[in-house]
């Protein structure tokens, strides 16, 4: 996967990211600053404008909201108030979480004042994933929102190829429904990036049933379902009958995929996570996210040891998330 190409397509759509943590992160303000300088993306930072222009003269070019003094929070409170009073949400607690910086973030995406946001290089998952799960909610009605890493670099094993990894951020122990609705949710990530022909794989430590047990059987069931979308794909199977297409010969030779998966789906959080930072650390490959899916519009989280190219990335995979054309 070419970067630049995903740096142009960003650039045309011209998108509003906000970003949470510019208040307290140094990554975050040298990323904003590039994104600015190339215009990949508008940008929204959200902290106190005198504090921040006296850390970083640049920034007074940059649009800042403080919490505190934005005109406009108390229709964000409303709208808190509105999205959690029936989980015994009061109007005090919708004032006191707006001021919290993810869940203000979240609330300028929901309201439609900004298309994404970009968050987690200071915070754990859960200060991202629980406003968006509270306010942006997922698509469907009793759908999941899962996560997945884009995983492309310089290596010879991958050349020039981008991988999605899922789910390796969220869900602990999907059921053979939820894997499904993982697989679903991350061909429309890879489409997203304006990459063609997803080609999907179920992994598990079987291939085509060497190998019995009951989390075997809801990696198969959950192929069988997903493979009357039409998309390429094959389960269950091995990482490497599903990645190399020599072993693929031995153990899948019937398969559509040919050693050549490009969406691995995990069976489980602990193989999912697990394997994208043994690629990341070991394999020398780019590892952008959690990247999150199903959700309404694009919020996507950050590993706390995420650089400024990867939180310059992130914002703009999240602006192609919000190119509603691709949908």
């Amino acid at each position: 996967m070419k970067v630049k190409q995903l740096y142009a397509k960003a650039k045309q759509l011209q998108k509003t990211i906000v970003f949470p943590e510019a208040g307290f992160s140094a990554r975050t303000i040298e990323a904003v600053k590039y994104l600015q300088k190339k215009s990949l993306v508008k940008v929204i930072l959200i902290g106190d404008e005198s504090a921040l222009a006296l850390r970083d003269k640049e920034l007074v070019n940059f649009q800042i909201i403080n919490p505190k003094t934005f005109q406009g929070r108390s229709g964000l409170v409303k709208l808190l108030y509105q999205k959690r009073k029936e989980k015994g949400m009061t109007m005090e607690e919708a004032d006191r979480l707006s001021l919290d910086p993810y869940y203000f973030a979240t609330l300028l995406v929901d309201s439609g004042m900004a298309d994404g946001m970009v968050a987690g290089a200071e915070a754990s998952t859960a200060n991202t994933v629980r406003p968006a799960l509270q306010i942006i909610k997922a698509k469907k009605k009793g759908g999941i929102v899962s996560s997945c890493f884009i995983m492309f670099g310089d290596n010879k094993f991958l050349k020039d190829k981008c991988l999605i990894l899922a789910d390796c951020g969220v869900m602990i122990h999907p059921n053979e429904d939820e894997l499904y609705q993982i697989a679903c949710q991350s061909v429309e990530t890879y489409r997203s990036l304006g990459l063609a022909e997803p080609k999907v794989a179920f992994l598990s430590f079987s291939s085509k049933g060497s190998a019995s047990d009951e989390t075997v059987d809801i990696v198969r069931k959950a192929y069988e379902k997903f493979k009357k979308t039409g998309v390429i794909c094959d389960g269950e199977l091995q990482f490497d009958a599903a990645m190399v297409p020599s072993v693929a010969k031995n153990k899948a030779p019937d398969s559509p995929l040919k050693g050549d998966a490009n969406i691995l789906i995990f069976p489980d959080l602990n193989s999912g996570n697990i394997c994208y930072k043994a690629m990341q650390y070991l394999g020398g490959v780019n590892a952008i996210g959690p990247i999150l899916q199903g959700l309404n519009k694009p919020v996507n989280d950050l590993s706390r040891g995420c650089s400024v190219s990867d939180i310059v990335t992130a914002a703009v995979i999240t602006a192609l998330q919000a190119n509603k054309e691709i949908k």
